[in-house]
């Protein structure tokens, strides 16, 4: 699970999707290098994907672009382009992100069809262990710049299946035959997001080998944790309200092109919200509670209903396309291919188990013995997804997870018992009788004295 200590919504210039030492933004500026205009070919477009310098410094595409028709794409078509972040990698065996490559292989050139402009396609050659992910174009018979594209660190990118033919040079009278394709990114797994750049593959032939390389990026969900709610501690008889948490458990940050927004476009998304945050609050729910005052246990009985209906769930994804338990992902440029998974920590969705499809009530039984209080609790997780500037995006909906009962117990103090000193014992006074006048007179006779002896000599 990633962690991410904080979430700052973009000031300004876009902040790029980071992945390790990948900085990944997206651009809508292009520059026409062909077409198929006078050719009997199927009419198609290359484009060079052209980042403006000022916004994104730095930045290179990953290969070139190819659509359909001559129609100007500007605006209103979206490509990934790629950065070298200053920062190292944080694995210090792996080096920079990018690299340029290290030559080109050709695949095909217009000679032949009678074009009025020149165009070659070719196969950047990456340096060991590193991946190129589409090709490029030039508008003459020449290599291209070395500085056209950059091919990315195997360990960031993950092979891919392909899709149907974009385009083939069929009719166009060249000597060569070319054909173009995309990649499709694979299931992804929990906790990833895996991404077509939008650039094409070419091939020197029309058809598709059996074995084929293809890649996408792939992404990890960024995932910030924050400490879950304590258990609730019964200390009197009846429980104390419990307080709401300050912060969610659990944020996603989600990227602009896997979200669906009712409220804007797919381009204005990139501008308006280029991420989007799926917050999880946890709290503990008071089931029910009791106090025995009986001599002997009792047991105790509540029903506690689910928080999640499936109507609820169905509407969100309905709304924004966000899956909980599968995958979710696009088919069409629209604008990007991509499939993501949210982690199963996150959605409490088990691979074998969806507990969201369980609207029966929970039964919670206790036995509580004599002269004591006891309350039960369950968690409840509340969802919501909020744009980058805060907003709401849907109405938030819950689940109640069966497994988080919580019972405490409340056990009432017995007074001490006062011990008292013991009293000391009452001493009787002696009654003497009153003395007679014989007994006064003789203890009034003084006794009579020695009579003096004179030694001296």
């Amino acid at each position: 699970m990633t962690t991410n200590p904080t979430i700052t919504p973009p000031a300004g210039r876009i902040e790029p999707i980071r992945v390790d030492n990948l900085l990944i933004s997206f651009t809508t500026e292009y520059l026409r290098i062909w077409d198929t205009d006078g050719l009997r070919a199927k009419p198609a477009s290359f484009w060079h994907p052209t980042p403006a310098p000022d916004v994104l410094p730095g930045y290179f595409p990953l290969g070139d672009v190819v659509t359909r028709g001559h129609g100007n794409i500007n605006g209103n078509t979206v490509v990934a382009v790629v950065c070298d972040a200053d920062t190292a990698s944080s694995d210090p065996t792996k080096g920079k992100s990018l690299r340029r490559p290290d030559d080109y292989e050709l695949i095909w050139k217009d000679s032949g069809s009678g074009s009025k402009r020149d165009l070659s396609i070719w196969r950047p050659i990456p340096p060991e262990g590193y991946i190129a992910l589409g090709s490029v174009c030039s508008s003459d018979h020449e290599k291209p710049s070395f500085n056209a594209v950059r091919c990315v660190r195997e360990d960031l990118v993950i092979a891919s299946n392909t899709s149907d033919l974009a385009w083939d040079d069929k009719g166009s009278g060249a000597r060569r035959r070319v054909s173009t394709w995309s990649a499709v990114p694979p299931v992804a797994a929990p906790g990833e997001i895996h991404l077509a750049s939008g650039s094409f593959v070419g091939l020197s032939d029309y058809n598709k080998p059996a074995n084929f390389p293809v890649y996408c990026l792939r992404l990890k969900i960024g995932l910030q944790v924050n400490p879950r709610p304590m258990a609730p501690l019964l200390c009197a008889e009846t429980p104390t309200p419990v307080v709401s948490p300050d912060n969610p458990s659990y944020i996603a940050i989600l990227p602009w092109f896997t979200i669906r927004d009712p409220r804007f476009s797919r381009i204005e998304q990139l501008s308006r919200s280029p991420f989007y945050l799926l917050e999880r609050t946890d709290q503990y729910l008071l089931v029910g509670y009791a106090n025995n005052t009986e001599n002997q246990s009792r047991i105790f009985r509540w029903t506690a209903p689910r928080a999640q209906q499936a109507g609820s769930l169905q509407a969100f994804t309905h709304t924004t396309s966000v899956e909980f338990g599968a995958q979710w992902q696009t088919n069409l440029q629209d604008p990007l291919l991509f499939s993501a998974r949210l982690d199963h920590d996150f959605t409490q969705c088990e691979i074998h188990s969806n507990e969201w499809l369980n609207a029966a009530a929970i039964e919670v039984v206790a036995v509580v013995d004599k002269n004591r209080s006891v309350a039960a609790y369950l968690m409840q997780s509340d969802y919501r997804l909020l744009r980058a500037d805060g907003t709401s995006v849907t109405n938030t909906f819950s689940y109640t997870d069966g497994s988080s009962l919580h019972i405490s117990q409340y056990v009432p103090t017995e007074p001490e018992a006062v011990i008292l000193p013991a009293p000391e014992p009452v001493v009787e006074p002696t009654v003497q009788p009153p003395l007679t006048d014989d007994e006064i007179s003789a203890a009034l006779v003084v006794p009579e004295l020695s009579a003096a002896t004179d030694t001296a000599p």
